[in-house]
């Protein structure tokens, strides 16, 4: 039998303006955890959209078992044996567990759908990989982690040879993680190849026998995981060297922009006291749920709070709408940018300029001259790779579509930037840019408080620390005293 169960060999594809993929050639070996990995916009979604039949390429072919295949649709790359676990679930979350297990390809019996097999086969599927759910729940009702577990019992049901799995940890905690990669380490012993994608590094080095680099569309080099450490993998991925992953630096603060007291949200928040100058970073940790988010939400009216008062530059403001929170300078880079932070089918341009319509505005028009000039002003400050200022934000990566929803905060102007999970899903290059413009904007006297699941990020970004659980505050660290252990000591 052949070694190399995937043989990828000159595979171009281009869409208006720019060229994915560029001749791209490598190989998976049989049984493998094989890591793809690269910037956003390196080619890997291209990549993984024609393995599954969802893209065509151009030129170059596909081989699997070394027999030449080609996918018009992802019906036929599911029956060669190509299954994708996306980064945004494919569920049909009013349904059972069963009926997305076999959605599409249901079990009958005597021509009536044949329950009792999908139930016991569903059964079965969870018991191997050893974990429990009851098989007749509604998806809908589940955590994000057993979603993500129906969601590869689906991919594996169609008799799967290689498992493609797209940036599977990126919203699962800490203890689901660990969850995820044992699952896979037992579907790997079982003889599934495995191809994964994930920006967190870690990961790579932990999980995966062998890793292929993508850049700017071409094949950098595939090489065994043990021939790689940090350094060279991340010098491959962004073809320079990133003296410091966290460049950080020490900003003079000012006068207390901010100050939250006594929030509370009855079953969510308790008592949050909190404040923040300008020129810092404040950063908030927690596991999830913890009520990060929900503070955040809060303070920005987006959510009603029970009790507390919130000051501005020493005043007492009332923010019961998010419009209010945003025309007092306040602005938020959401946890979900494909769905809170950007609209998908707007053009680049207008993304930016949508909370700052006044800017464009003149005599009651707007007018698109000054919407391309502020828009090619931020595309150029932020280094936002896209076709033209006229692409929807759904055609960008999810690194660029971050520093358009934090280009239009900066074209409105917001004093105090609240950014929940900013590098998700983002590669490490687009990380370095990200940290390098939060240190701009607090030396212009802005302050910035930053939510993150990476107690790396938060250590090394962050001048001060609170950590919360169960919707409380349970401790502040400074800088120089902040340690991951520490952190989740407080976490817990």
């Amino acid at each position: 039998m052949d070694e190399f169960i995937l043989e990828i060999r000159g595979l171009t594809k281009s869409f208006p303006g720019v060229r994915a993929l560029d001749d791209v050639s490598f190989s998976v070996r049989r049984g493998a955890v094989h890591a793809l990995v690269g910037e956003n916009g390196a080619g890997k979604s291209t990549l993984i959209k024609t393995l599954a039949g969802i893209y065509q390429a151009e030129s170059g072919e596909i081989l699997i078992n070394g027999k030449p295949s080609a996918f018009k649709t992802p019906h036929e790359a599911r029956l060669a044996g190509i299954s994708v676990v996306h980064q945004e679930f494919k569920l049909s979350e009013p349904l059972s567990v069963t009926e997305n297990v076999f959605l599409g390809h249901l079990a009958l019996k005597n021509g009536f759908v044949d329950w009792k097999t999908m139930r016991k086969k569903t059964r079965e599927m969870l018991d191997e990989i050893g974990i429990s759910i009851d098989v007749d729940e509604t998806v809908a009702n589940l955590p994000v982690a057993k979603k993500q577990i129906v969601e590869i019992c689906k991919a594996i049901n169609l008799n799967a040879q290689i498992l493609v799995m797209d940036e599977p940890s990126a919203t699962l905690t800490v203890k689901e993680q660990e969850i995820l990669f044992n699952i896979i380490r037992k579907l790997n012993a079982g003889g599934l190849t495995v191809i994964y994608i994930s920006h967190r590094l870690e990961e790579i080095f932990d999980l995966t026998q062998s890793v292929t680099v993508l850049r700017d569309g071409r094949h950098v080099d595939t090489l065994p995981t043990k021939d790689m450490d940090r350094k060279k993998l991340i010098s491959m991925m962004v073809g320079r060297e990133l003296v410091n992953e966290y460049p950080k630096e020490t900003v003079e603060f000012g006068d207390v922009i901010l100050e939250v007291r006594g929030l509370c949200r009855k079953g969510v928040l308790e008592n949050i006291n909190a404040r923040v100058r300008r020129g810092e970073i404040l950063g908030i940790a927690g596991l999830v749920g913890s009520g990060r988010t929900e503070t955040v939400r809060a303070i920005l009216g987006i959510d009603k709070i029970d009790a507390g008062e919130i000051c501005l530059n020493g005043e007492k403001q009332s923010f019961k709408t998010f419009r209010r929170a945003i025309k007092n300078g306040l602005g938020l880079v959401p946890e979900d940018r494909k769905s809170q932070g950007v609209v998908q089918i707007l053009a680049v341009k207008e993304n930016i300029s949508m909370v700052n319509i006044a800017a464009i505005i003149r005599a009651g028009i707007v007018r698109p001259a000054l919407e391309n000039k502020y828009a090619e002003e931020y595309v150029r400050k932020l280094r936002i790779q896209t076709a033209s200022l006229n692409t929807q934000a759904l055609f960008l990566s999810g690194g660029n579509q971050q520093k358009v929803v934090i280009a239009k905060w900066l074209l409105r102007g917001s004093d105090v930037i609240f950014m929940d999970e900013p590098t998700r899903g983002v590669d490490v290059g687009a990380k370095a840019e990200i940290y390098a413009l939060m240190n701009e904007l607090v030396k212009q006297g802005k302050a910035i408080v930053m939510i993150s699941s990476e107690l790396p990020e938060i250590i090394g970004m962050s001048d001060r620390i609170l950590v919360m659980h169960e919707g409380k505050i349970t401790g502040e660290l400074s800088r120089g005293e902040a340690t991951q252990e520490k952190i989740m000591a407080l976490c817990v």
